[in-house]
């Protein structure tokens, strides 16, 4: 059986950006080829650290389905996409948290204090102890902004996205999906977003049933997001101090 084709639907089931034909030719050109596991762990990798804007197609079909034209305007109350599109994640914010706290949230990212799978939560004395009744309030609140500063329940993030030729979206929680956010979406990160997905007012609403995070990260991009959002917001509320 033809390598190229298989390679291409074993892509595709994993609901991956659709490859070119430069990338599928290049990694099924050895003789012999690579067994296909390999192939396809190879394909992927490749496609999530891409760039999907890249007009060379050396790795990513650039005739695969965009945003609609008109889907960025605040004019439009409701409507929905009307393919599966694949996007790029550019910024994520967690709305949940004060400018302060999302201060103290990319610090602890930076310090590796906060990272898939462990969070590190200090409890101050006052909140640890206190006999006056007030504890159980204030337990509950550092709960709750824990589980927004860790990507829990209680967080809810705003995304922009970019489709393949460029088209820049806002995109926001309907309802939490598991994967988003700061420390676990990645600039770069791909992502599909569903058929009928609801956009409203230019931003597309997102739920569980309707985007899938596929991973993946473009470093260069990451990091500069990772510099350059903890200065905008350490000067936005005063606290651009040595560490």
């Amino acid at each position: 059986m033809d390598l190229v084709p298989q390679l291409r639907r074993a892509i595709l089931a994993q609901s991956l950006p659709p490859p070119s034909q430069t990338l599928l030719a290049t990694l099924t050109s050895r003789s012999p080829p690579p067994p296909m596991p390999s192939l396809l762990a190879t394909a992927k990798a490749r496609l999530l650290a891409s760039d999907l804007t890249n007009t060379s197609g050396t790795v990513v079909d650039t005739s695969m389905p965009a945003f609609p034209p008109n889907i960025d305007s605040a004019a439009v109350q409701n409507s929905s996409l009307p393919q599966n599109t694949h996007v790029q994640v550019l910024d994520i914010e967690n709305l949940s948290l004060s400018r302060w706290e999302q201060v103290e949230e990319l610090e602890a990212i930076e310090r590796g204090e906060r990272t898939r799978g462990r969070q590190v939560i200090r409890v101050t004395d006052e909140e640890n102890g206190e006999a006056d009744g007030s504890s159980s309030s204030a337990g509950q609140t550092q709960a709750s902004r824990a589980g927004a500063a860790s990507g829990g329940t209680n967080a809810m993030h705003r995304l922009v996205l970019q489709d393949g030729r460029g088209k820049k979206v806002f995109a926001v929680e309907l309802r939490r999906v598991g994967g988003i956010g700061i420390g676990k979406t990645h600039i770069g990160e791909k992502m599909l977003l569903k058929a009928g997905a609801v956009v409203a007012r230019g931003t597309v609403l997102l739920t569980p049933e309707t985007c899938t995070l596929l991973g993946g990260k473009i470093d260069a991009w990451h990091e500069a997001w990772m510099e350059g959002r903890l200065a905008r917001l350490r000067e936005s509320v005063g606290a651009d101090r040595p560490q």
